[in-house]
């Protein structure tokens, strides 16, 4: 029996606080220093969030996505920059591991933004089963192993609005760099 957490005891833990550094890239101007300053590193967290359709048969494109490192998270909005192909960069690297976590559907979403496929990711929802962690949501992972909650408040808040809330800006950089966390403390601490 692997490692598993219940909503109760996640509900009486302390939430998980990103003190990093958190750059909103909502020009395309910006798009190549970002990917510069990401392109440096050999691992990085990522997500993404798409506006909820609460319409049956209505969808949205991916509004955001989130590129961690350790002490930063870069949030590009889609929406108002469209898919730059200076993100491939990233996304197409070999050589750069991205971690998320259920990327099917980020995968599929990028599909709609983007001809090129994804490379080196790493979905932890497979990846703790090396671990003996039988629970695969991010937020049941992240409180086996580091005893905080990540808060889901922000998850269907509007990500095509004008301008992301302080509250939407620290949503999306957790998830990220959750993801990057994670893998971090598993390789370097956990026994396969």
């Amino acid at each position: 029996m692997g490692l598993t957490i219940s909503k109760e005891v996640i509900a009486e833990l302390p939430v998980e606080v990103f003190t990093g550094k958190i750059v909103v890239v909502d020009h395309k101007e910006e798009v190549g220093k970002a990917v510069a300053a990401l392109i440096e590193h050999s691992s990085l967290g990522f997500d993404t969030e798409t506006k909820p359709a609460f319409q049956r048969g209505h969808f949205h494109k991916i509004a955001l996505m989130q590129l961690s490192t350790t002490d930063e998270c870069y949030l590009f909005r889609l929406n108002k920059i469209g898919y730059p192909d200076e993100l491939d960069e990233i996304i197409c690297n070999p050589a750069i591991r991205k971690i998320g976590l259920s990327l099917r559907d980020d995968f599929a979403a990028i599909r709609k933004r983007s001809d090129k496929k994804p490379v080196n990711f790493i979905d932890l929802q497979s990846f703790v089963d090396d671990y003996g962690i039988d629970d695969n949501g991010l937020q049941r992972i992240y409180a086996i192993l580091f005893g905080k909650k990540i808060s889901k408040s922000q998850r269907l808040s509007n990500w095509e609005a004008s301008s992301l809330t302080e509250a939407q800006k620290n949503y999306a950089a957790i998830d990220a760099w959750a993801c990057l966390r994670i893998y971090n403390h598993l390789i370097s601490n956990g026994n396969k």
